[in-house]
């Protein structure tokens, strides 16, 4: 931390940066084409592109979905952590199937699985709890010539008085037990603790991540995937799945096609580096470092920045894990001494001799089928990777924000702009907003830089008070600037801009929160530069994804 806080920054507007893509109309044609013209396809699109239009356009119009999904786009989304919490709330795809069994991983490495449904119940509303029924009744109480009722429950004898009627009673035990079921249902902290299984998608060993939310995703349509280890996955088309080549859609996958899955191997041994080669490549390593590590640089491990004399050249993939990427600088990364002397650690105890170590492993689909609709989930869990195992593949949680807990936030914060309309007028669900005064645009700008200049200097006090940064960040305001990436294909961008746009020309009317539309504004654009034909399309079919 500086001795010198960053000054609070007060921003009006939004970013998204396309950062990468493999998106072109002519994907859209390929894979409407590619059964009957096969490569052809890509030909016949350079030869007549109005014959291309007028596919284009056949296939959005009867909702011919999937060659739509052919594609993908990344971009990187700088916006009020607010917007995030509309993106959490309206994706598309990412979805589980509720009988999914989530590996869960404890400190100890020990194992168990629960099913994302029991977690999703777990999380929100409790689990249930067993304790002791009521025990006791109904005694005759002979100096009274009454019937009295009592019951013991949780250690404790409690007297429900004395009843003229053996059928009175009755009824106040009854009555107590119905209040004092033998079960409950209690929302416990520690399932809020769960860890899952998930791996370093370079070295591809297995680690730990905490779970951040469990979500409810809605009624989705499934595919159930099949591979030759006999496992079985099912969940939405869209939902990410790790492959020796990287991450794939579940839609884009055929039989024969590898995806990685949670296995076990012989551990490396330590022989395997003799000490004069550990020695040489050490010297190697050393003479690189004022090279590759800017004079300020960030940790590759926990993101933060530090300067050159605080980091460590890594080997991001371990001498004992792979030799030939020892004097591979592109295996180089800096490292601060935390995270290095930790990961140093692990790597010590993975070369030792003999035994299994668990990492994901190629295993071949064999079968991919539909499998109806139903109530669908989605983890989210902390970085750096992101992933977790579903029934027993490699999967990736929802969406990539920001950590608060790994890296210190910035004092970047939310203020309206003077075009943005202040003012709601009419009733739920027919309202719309108006143009607010200057009066009143002074407020909210005064009162909004008051609260977060409070807030983060707060959370720097905390800070500099040695408190953690995920305790800290609690009292952060959801005007504070957040980025995140976010990964989609054309179909499930055009679901996002039809419900995160509000255009005259849609067939279905949206009322977005104008901030995210900004966002959406900004994403359509550049999708627009990548897939002119089928935005135009888009724009002629009303909006409507297919």
């Amino acid at each position: 931390m500086s001795d010198e806080p960053t000054a609070p920054q007060f921003r009006s507007d939004v970013t998204v940066e396309l950062v990468r893509s493999a998106a072109a109309d002519s994907d859209v044609i390929w894979a409407a084409r590619v059964s009957t013209a096969g490569e052809q396809s890509l030909e016949a699109l350079q030869q007549d592109p109005e014959k291309s239009k007028g596919l284009i356009n056949y296939l959005m119009r009867d909702r011919h979905g999937t060659p739509f999904e052919h594609n993908s786009m990344t971009f990187f989304i700088s916006a009020p952590i607010f917007v995030f919490r509309e993106f959490h709330r309206h994706r598309s795809g990412w979805c589980l199937a509720g009988d999914t069994e989530i590996t869960l991983q404890g400190k100890d490495g020990s194992l168990k699985r629960r099913t994302i449904a029991e977690l999703h119940q777990q999380w929100h509303v409790g689990i249930e709890d067993r304790v002791a029924a009521p025990k006791g009744g109904v005694t005759w109480h002979k100096k009274s010539e009454k019937w009295r009722a009592q019951v013991k429950f949780k250690g404790e004898t409690h007297h429900l008085g004395l009843h003229d009627s053996r059928e009175a009673a009755e009824a106040a035990v009854a009555e107590f037990r119905e209040q004092n079921p033998g079960k409950r249902t209690r929302k416990l902290e520690s399932v809020r603790r769960n860890h899952v299984r998930c791996f370093d998608e370079r070295t591809l060993l297995a680690g730990r991540a905490k779970i951040v939310d469990v979500m409810e995703s809605g009624v989705k349509k499934l595919i159930k995937l099949t591979t030759a280890g006999g496992k079985q996955l099912r969940c939405s088309r869209d939902h990410a799945i790790l492959t020796p080549d990287g991450w794939r859609k579940a839609g884009e996958l055929a039989v024969g096609d590898a995806v990685m899955t949670g296995g076990t191997a012989a551990r490396p041994s330590e022989a395997l580096v003799p000490p004069s080669l550990r020695r040489g490549i050490g010297v190697w390593t050393s003479m690189q470092r004022n090279r590759l590590i800017d004079e300020l640089d960030v940790c590759y491990l926990c993101s933060r920045s530090f300067p050159r004399e605080a980091l460590e050249l890594d080997h991001v993939v371990p001498v004992a894990l792979d030799l030939g990427k020892a004097l591979d600088e592109k295996n180089l990364a800096p490292a601060c001494q935390d995270c290095h002397a930790a990961k140093s650690a692990d790597e010590q105890a993975l070369a030792k001799r003999g035994g299994k170590v668990a990492l994901a492993k190629a295993d071949l689909v064999t079968g991919i089928a539909e499998d109806g609709e139903e109530m669908t989930y989605d983890l989210a869990v902390e970085g750096p990777w992101h992933n977790f195992l579903a029934d027993g593949i490699v999967v990736h949680n929802s969406y990539n924000e920001e950590s608060g807990r790994y890296r210190e936030l910035q004092p970047v914060f939310y203020v309206p702009g003077e075009d943005r309309k202040l003012v709601q007028e009419g009733r739920p669900g027919r309202y719309e907003f108006v143009e607010g005064t200057p009066e009143q645009h002074e407020t909210v700008t005064g009162a909004m830089e008051t609260a977060y200049r409070e807030a983060y200097g707060r959370y720097r006090e905390m800070l500099d008070a040695g408190v953690a940064r995920e305790v800290a960040r609690a009292v952060l305001p959801v005007g504070l600037f957040s980025s995140m990436y976010a990964t989609c294909n054309a179909r499930s961008l055009m679901h996002f801009l039809s419900l995160r746009t509000k255009k005259e020309n849609a067939a279905v009317p949206s009322f977005p929160q104008r901030e995210i539309e900004m966002v959406a504004e900004q994403m359509e654009e550049q999708w627009a530069r990548l897939m002119p034909l089928t935005h135009a399309a888009f724009e002629k079919h009303g909006r409507v994804a297919p």
